[in-house]
């Protein structure tokens, strides 16, 4: 789908007026990240928004409780703004395992890491500049935010500042279709160390662990499991990842190296892939197990934004679906996975190419998040790019887990339609009053937030 323009902006006042622009062209504006997203939520046939000159960040003081914070521009990376906190000796509370995306992607799509005590990004959003579907500029924070009104309306009053807690919790997870973003306030902390632990283990002992909730005893718990069991059921290989912050001297400073080469060397893992789907099929489950086996690690310790990310495995060419559901339905959402991995094995020879991820996450206070008001289990189910059958076997699982009261990753495949959406977002009806008050004529519409059912007013392209 190619938009009418592709606008790389700078300003916020290029934003502004490129809205107003479109509102007259009867067009509609989508923002776009990194590009890291799979889903289809950037598409537009109107003008997409590039932030990639929108970048940096700066000191923001402390809240009332002494909190750091730091105010990012849209287009910085989570890369770029580690390498600034970690200058100022702040950090991240939490991040997930890849560090290329945008803030404002983060943001928009509720994207997360793994640990029971921590919500999704969205949660460390302190205030949110924007530009609306008019091309207003808006401040929009909860009650008793962070930016004194007097002085701020003295000082800017071409800016509108709202700070009411309903509209905050609608746009720290717009998805696209709340604004524009241009700059963020997030909440972070001192520069930290984590020690990671990488235990090979099999699904029956950790479906134990879970039903015991031992994901309680750690600040950052996760794990990969291979969906095929080969040696009977309950015998899948699993690696259990925990993290804790503590720093200890003289610990390897590295993950093992040669998984760690061979994600530099994408084209060889590709390509071993590629000869294995087309000849062996049927050891793609061996391949999974050797690979999990590869990355088991006794200790790592570094400082916490190398530990979070998950290292060279990113690099390997890969798209993914991701399944959020109940924590209090865990095990038997895993074992509803492991059934259809199975199927498809069995009856059309349709494999996974990766394992899969298995992470958890607080509940968050932004209406669209996907951990919005549960404690979440996530479901990250990936498969390499080319893998015969892939999107197939992904849009399986959604489906087998859809009973499961599953929301599945904004920024990842989804197949999500309207009549889906009222029973799995319970304040869906408050974030469209107040995302229609933001966007009266639809400007930022596009096929995605219409196949979803998100927005549908007045701009047709």
């Amino acid at each position: 789908m190619d938009p009418v323009a592709i606008v790389p902006a700078s300003t916020a006042e290029e934003v502004c007026k490129l809205i107003e622009h479109a509102n007259l062209e009867q067009l509609t504006v989508r923002a776009a990240g990194s590009g890291h997203s799979w889903s289809d939520a950037t598409l537009t046939t109107g003008y997409l928004v590039l932030p990639e000159r929108m970048t940096g960040a700066e000191l923001a003081g402390k809240d009332r409780e002494g909190r750091p914070l730091v105010r990012v521009k849209s287009g910085t990376t989570n890369r770029e703004l580690n390498s600034f906190l970690d200058h100022h000796g702040l950090a991240l509370s939490q991040m997930g395992g890849y560090d290329g995306q945008t803030i404002a992607g983060l943001i928009s799509t509720s994207t997360h890491g793994s640990g029971i005590t921590f919500g999704p990004f969205p949660d460390f959003v302190r205030s949110v500049d924007l530009v609306d579907g008019a091309g207003k500029l808006r401040r929009i924070e909860p009650e008793q935010g962070l930016t004194d009104r007097g002085e701020f309306e003295r000082e800017h009053p071409e800016w509108e500042l709202t700070q009411l807690d309903d509209w905050f919790q609608a746009v720290i997870c717009g998805i696209g279709s709340a604004g524009v973003i241009l700059a963020l306030v997030i909440e972070v902390r001192e520069r930290f160390e984590l020690t990671e632990v990488r235990k090979l283990t099999r699904w029956d002992e950790v479906r134990r662990e879970l039903e015991a909730e031992r994901f309680r005893d750690y600040e950052h718990y996760e794990f990969y499991i291979n969906p095929y069991a080969r040696h009977g059921d309950g015998s899948n290989t699993c690696i259990v990842t925990t993290r804790v912050e503590e720093h200890r001297n003289g610990g390897p400073r590295h993950r093992p190296l040669i998984p760690e080469l061979l994600g530099y060397l994408p084209w060889i893992t590709a390509g071993v892939m590629q000869v294995v789907g087309a000849l062996m099929p049927r050891l793609f489950p061996w391949v999974l197990d050797t690979s999990l086996r590869a990355i088991a690690c006794p200790r790592y310790t570094n400082v916490s934004y190398k530990v979070f990310n998950i290292g060279s495995v990113n690099n390997l060419r890969a798209y993914s679906a991701e399944m959020a559901v109940p924590v209090t339905r865990a095990v038997e959402a895993i074992e509803a996975v492991l059934e259809t991995a199975d199927k498809y094995r069995r009856e059309g020879a349709i494999y996974h190419t990766s394992p899969v991820a298995i992470r958890f996450v607080a509940p968050s206070r932004a209406m669209m998040s996907m951990m919005d008001g549960r404690e979440t289990m996530t479901i990250e189910l990936i498969q390499l790019v080319d893998t015969d059958g892939g999107v197939e076997i992904l849009a399986a699982h959604e489906e087998r887990l859809a009973s499961l009261d599953v929301r599945p990753h904004w920024g990842q495949l989804n197949s999500l339609a309207p009549a889906e959406l009222a029973g799995r977002y319970p304040r869906l009806a408050d974030w469209e009053a107040i995302r229609a008050q933001l966007d009266p004529s639809g400007v930022f519409a596009g096929p995605f937030s219409k196949r979803v059912g998100l927005t549908s007013r007045g701009v047709t392209s």
